[in-house]
């Protein structure tokens, strides 16, 4: 069996109208000042959730998201035929973990950003688990889209996670554990449902990757 402990464990779950002008308002004090302006949403809540995390050199970071910053990139397209220079810089600037590390002036020593949809959890679990690093940060989130969710291109709801996790039990909130057997997959949780799993400490199992998997809490 493998696994990793989860430390200093936070969420993000802004109210369902929150956009990115209302959380920079909100979370002002959590970013420089030079960097606030052109932070999107989902740059805004993963910072949030790695508030007073330091990270180093030496650690890594694995991000996962299906849609990243797909509201800045709709608020980008509504503005045209006048488009926002603004917004342009906004759509195109480096992605939400990114944003924070830059911002902070946090250098790391690998970043793993991962997108997907059916198994997204399981391919950013499996990240932490075979990173060689100590201390891995684990991110991840969506921004609520607008126009872009008739097409199955955003999310319907905004919400971030953010936790350190490295090999040690002592002061662990939680573990994440993965056996290798032979098994047949079962249904992963969604990024959406593995944030709310953490925000209710809710125990989950699963099966994929060739083995199972197990969030457990202490």
């Amino acid at each position: 069996m493998t696994e990793r402990f989860l430390h200093q464990l936070r969420l993000e779950l802004p109210a369902p109208d929150e956009c990115a002008a209302g959380a920079r308002v909100r979370l002002a004090d959590k970013f420089p000042r030079t960097a606030l302006r052109r932070m999107t949403h989902l740059g805004l809540l993963i910072g949030s959730t790695l508030d007073g995390v330091t990270l180093g050199p030496e650690d890594a970071l694995v991000f996962a998201s299906t849609f990243a910053e797909t509201r800045a990139l709709e608020d980008y397209l509504g503005s045209f035929p006048a488009a926002s220079p603004l917004l342009f810089q906004t759509s195109i600037h480096p992605g939400s973990a990114q944003q924070v590390l830059i911002g902070r002036q946090q250098p790391i020593a690998r970043l793993w950003p991962l997108a997907g949809r059916t198994r997204l959890v399981e391919q950013a679990l499996l990240s932490v688990l075979i990173e060689p690093a100590v201390r891995v940060a684990l991110v991840g989130g969506e921004e609520r889209g607008t126009w872009m969710l008739e097409h199955r291109m955003a999310s319907t709801r905004a919400f971030a996670f953010g936790a350190i996790l490295t090999r040690e039990s002592a002061g662990a909130v939680g573990r994440i554990a993965f056996a290798p057997a032979a098994s047949i997959d079962t249904a992963c949780p969604t990024l959406e449902q593995f944030a709310q799993a953490l925000a209710e400490r809710r125990a989950l199992a699963w099966q994929g990757a060739g083995g199972a998997w197990t969030l457990a809490w202490l």
